[in-house]
């Protein structure tokens, strides 16, 4: 049971994006105890997100066949996981709590943009702004859980909500036609395979030369010369958007789109971890 729930967590993200809250925690200096339990916040929250994507989808996933979801292979019930992001979204709050008020506001800003894409975004022209808000919100839900909180450097949050463009148009492309004969027509579909594969990896290749840019001081006024290993970083990125632009030209959409850009966004938080960027503005108080 334990092993279809998560499963059914849509785990690849899920533990992606706990990763991602992790290594940056380990950036601001926040102490083992206090990362861990930041770690803990995300997980329960994505959690929740997934399983309650795969419960309010279940009926879709079931006319388009999905083998890879297990309520739609039979594997769990509805009910079941209902339950499930129902308990985890809940216990997401007092756990929230534990990180402060700033930092908690921030996870529950993250955590209801996930459930307002699955209850019903998702099948709209504005699919792509839970994932802007909610992703452009980690950073904060990061610096905030420091003693004392630490306002973000705008620029983490621009990072942030470029990914959120990325993750979702590559998460979306391979559905594309299984979503359009289930009545879900979100941004990436009204868009179209390619523009919105191009749309992904570019901003994808922007939130890298943001990055950079962001450890060099520029957008602060004290300009330097970036760490090699943030320079690195950034041609790496670069890299695999060249990559997901040529696969999005020369063959049909998968999950390896989606791959690269998790690949990337973690390339570029350790990153931001190995060269010590300091991703806040200023202390709180």
């Amino acid at each position: 049971m334990v092993r279809r729930l998560f499963a059914s967590s849509h785990p690849g993200p899920t533990v992606a994006v706990t990763v991602l809250a992790v290594v940056l925690g380990s950036t601001v200096g926040l102490p083992p105890l206090r990362t861990a339990l930041l770690g803990v916040v995300v997980f329960v929250g994505q959690l929740s997100i997934g399983w309650s994507n795969d419960w309010l989808d279940a009926r879709r996933d079931r006319r388009s066949g999905r083998q890879d979801k297990p309520i739609a292979r039979g594997d769990l019930s509805v009910s079941t996981v209902r339950a499930a992001a129902l308990l985890a979204g809940a216990a997401s709050i007092p756990l929230s709590a534990s990180l402060g008020w700033a930092s908690a506001a921030s996870h529950l800003l993250f955590l209801v943009c996930g459930w307002a894409y699955n209850l019903g975004l998702k099948a709209t022209a504005w699919s792509v702004v839970p994932f802007i808000v909610g992703f452009g919100a980690l950073p904060a839900v990061v610096t905030f859980a420091a003693v004392p909180p630490i306002v973000p450097a705008a620029w983490t949050l621009a990072v942030g909500g470029l990914f959120g463009v990325a993750i979702h148009f590559t998460n979306a492309l391979p559905d594309l036609e299984d979503d359009l004969r289930t009545g879900v027509r979100g941004l990436p579909h009204r868009l179209g395979a390619r523009t919105a594969g191009w749309t992904a990896f570019v901003a994808l290749g922007v939130s890298g030369v943001v990055a950079v840019l962001g450890q060099s001081g520029i957008f602060v006024g004290r300009p330097i010369a970036p760490p090699i290993v943030g320079v690195l970083g950034t041609v790496g990125v670069l890299a695999l958007v060249v990559w997901g632009l040529v696969l999005v030209g020369t063959r049909a959409p998968d999950r390896l789109l989606f791959r690269l850009i998790i690949g990337a966004a973690l390339l570029v938080t350790v990153v931001l971890a190995v060269a010590g960027t300091n991703l806040g503005a200023a202390q709180v108080g």
